[in-house]
């Protein structure tokens, strides 16, 4: 039976939001994702996949980033997977996403120092027979020590790199989330053409920042909700807190931000996912992400009292990860400066 996109996407968020209910420790998690073949959705037909498109992913990374899961999800699927199907060749396709269905992990390095998303990426990359050589510093690469091979954008397009391989130095640093997070130093590291030019770059970062948003509309919406059923059931002075007036505002104030990123999110994922011109939403978007997202969060925790910061509680997983994000972006005034930019120029 054919579905439709929506249809599909319900039925992918319905076996997410199934799996993730278990509570499973993260790598038991990961591998109850692979059993139920959830990350092979973007894979061609012919390597055993549903050929699902960058917005029938993002219905999987939502609910992910719905329970703030500390799982590889949007490194292997939205850095990792969904670049590879749309700029790598059959063989590279054959090759790199066989391992998916049990559970490979891929990353991608979108940050250079000081720079996030860099339009014109200082690496270097030169060709040696085949083959290139990669020399540079990249930033802020999940799972990059877990991943089979790293993306990285260069001045010649996206080379492949394999995080274990010669001339590859990866440094851990610290992430708000606690999610394992590396700088990586490229000394004649040998790589493999993904993808060659500007553009194969750009398609890099408009797949991964549509995935981020999809993540982060799931975070904000988990987090709404269980903020929700605190303030629903916490009583004071023999009221719930959601009846006083301060309270009220303030969570409807964080239902309308995420109503809003929810919007802007869907409409950058189906452009892309479409192949129109989706960069003003997603600058939009990115933009909301950064200057909206961690504020929101700052109300969710202070609705939640002291209970919101205590690590048995999940608000601070939900926190952590959309500041982590966030600072992936480039903060909120980096985003403006682009939305800006665009404007200008029409």
């Amino acid at each position: 039976m054919d579905f439709t996109r929506d249809e599909t996407q319900d039925a992918v968020a319905e076996v997410a939001t199934a799996l993730l209910a278990r509570e499973l420790q993260p790598d038991a998690l990961w591998a109850a994702f692979a059993e139920a073949d959830l990350l092979t959705l973007a894979l061609p037909e012919r390597l055993g996949g549903e050929g699902l498109s960058v917005a029938d992913v993002g219905a999987l990374l939502a609910e992910v980033g719905r329970s703030a899961a500390p799982i590889p999800a949007l490194a292997t699927l939205g850095f990792g997977v969904l670049p590879i199907v749309a700029l790598g060749s059959d063989a590279q396709q054959d090759e790199l996403l066989a391992g998916v269905a049990a559970g490979r992990v891929f990353t991608a390095a979108l940050a250079e120092p000081g720079r996030q998303f860099p339009v014109q990426p200082t690496v270097v990359a030169q060709k040696a027979g085949d083959r290139y050589r990669v020399s540079g510093t990249v930033l802020a690469a999940p799972f990059a020590a877990s991943a089979h091979r790293v993306l990285v954008p260069t001045d010649a397009g996206v080379v492949l790199i394999d995080p274990n391989s010669a001339g590859v130095t990866l440094t851990p640093t610290p992430s708000s989330s606690g999610s394992p997070e590396f700088a990586i130093v490229l000394d004649d590291a040998m790589g493999e053409m993904l993808g060659a030019g500007a553009e194969a770059v750009h398609a890099l970062y408009r797949i991964a920042l549509a995935s981020i948003g999809a993540v982060v509309d799931g975070l904000l919406s988990g987090a709404v909700d269980l903020t929700a059923a605190h303030v629903g059931s916490r009583e004071q002075f023999g009221k719930p807190l959601a009846t006083f007036q301060a309270v009220a505002q303030q969570i409807a104030d964080a239902y309308v931000t995420s109503r809003t990123l929810h919007v802007v999110s869907l409409s950058a994922s189906w452009r892309v996912s479409e192949g129109l011109d989706a960069q003003s939403d997603l600058d939009v978007m990115a933009y909301w992400i950064a200057q909206e997202i961690p504020a929101t969060m700052q109300v969710l925790h202070h609705l939640h009292g002291g209970l919101g910061v205590d690590v048995t509680y999940p608000l601070h997983r939900y926190y952590g990860a959309a500041k982590d994000l966030a600072r992936l972006l480039g903060g909120a005034s980096h985003r403006l400066d682009l939305v800006g930019a665009r404007c200008s120029s029409i």
